[in-house]
């Protein structure tokens, strides 16, 4: 099985080669891994044994005709120019999140066997303000990014592809995803990550959201294991639906800074202070309950409860339950 992840130099990706470079078959699968390509416009890590290397830009179409000159059993596209910046450079962002999907769809569509593509869509898509009762399966995407927009475009152009046999493909909504490093990376909601670090680390910390303000939140290893559970997951079970929201925790920041307090005690909270930024508390903290029968049933989990999601997001052990 040849495995190939875009966006492998990130904060997801990297830990997603970290868990392939240790397995010999993906949980389901019926062949062995043979090779595993690692893309990304450039890797803050080393080289790993087993692992392909590749730099360059997929926005790039040679570039894009390299990396898939060779068919592919499983590709997972986690390449992405993030929300922040693609609001700041959205033609940009349209080649990176649009153009680039669509070619390597076009491309993925020659092989002879149709690939599974596991495509890292977002809750972006649902745009702003939400329904303040729920979301669910049934919530209209209603984008108001940029990001959002293109990410649409793309789950609509994968269902396409799949409805015509030329790709087998999931396009996975993904929550936060946390605790990204403390870096500028263009993300609007990188507060959601910084307050478990910068608390964690015995940092000062302000948090441009209410105490009360609320998102919808998932480990990086929860995340991981459910884009392996994605890779493998039988095409039957999906019944037509090809875009679907992961489950995710909605929790407030009060809840965090709570869990957070738990484990790292109370004196925590004097390094805590919150000034509510409105234009950001209106796109990333009012987010309603969130319903995800369809993921669900297909076996994907969120973390829990937010105790262990403190402790997967840190890299500290998860508290034993029950």
């Amino acid at each position: 099985m040849r495995i190939i992840v875009t966006g492998a130099g990130g904060f997801i990706g990297s830990g997603l080669i970290e868990r392939l470079a240790g397995m010999s078959r993906l949980p389901g699968a019926a062949e062995d891994i043979s090779s595993i390509v690692a893309v990304d416009a450039r890797f803050e890590a080393g080289a790993r044994a087993g692992v392909q290397m590749l730099r360059g830009d997929i926005a790039d179409p040679d570039f894009r005709d390299a990396m898939l000159e060779e068919p592919v059993d499983v590709f997972l596209h986690l390449a992405a120019m993030p929300g922040g910046a693609t609001e700041a450079d959205p033609e940009r962002g349209w080649r990176i999140n649009g153009e680039a999907v669509f070619g390597l769809l076009d491309l993925l569509a020659r092989q002879k066997e149709p690939a599974r593509l596991v495509f890292a869509s977002s809750i972006a898509v649902f745009g702003v303000p939400l329904p303040r009762d729920k979301v669910d399966d049934e919530t209209l995407p209603l984008p108001t990014l940029a990001y959002g927009a293109h990410k649409l475009v793309a789950e609509t152009l994968l269902a396409d592809h799949a409805r015509r046999g030329l790709i087998d493909g999931i396009a996975l909504r993904l929550p936060g995803i946390v605790a990204r490093p403390r870096r500028p990376g263009g993300h609007h909601s990188a507060y959601m990550s910084d307050i478990f670090t910068a608390l964690a680390e015995g940092a000062d910390f302000i948090c441009p959201v209410s105490p009360g303000s609320t998102s919808w939140l998932m480990s990086r290893e929860r995340c991981i294991y459910n884009l392996l559970h994605a890779a493998t997951l039988s095409s039957e079970r999906l019944k037509g639906r090809r875009a679907f929201t992961l489950p995710a925790l909605r929790l407030s920041m009060g809840e965090i800074a709570d869990a957070l307090a738990g484990r790292f005690g109370d004196g925590l909270r004097d390094r805590l202070s919150f000034a509510s930024d409105a234009a950001i508390e209106a796109q990333y903290g009012s987010y309603p309950p969130l319903f995800t029968p369809i993921a669900d049933g297909l076996g994907f989990r969120h973390d829990g409860d937010v105790e262990s999601l403190v402790a997967r997001a840190l890299g500290l052990p998860v508290p034993q339950t029950g």
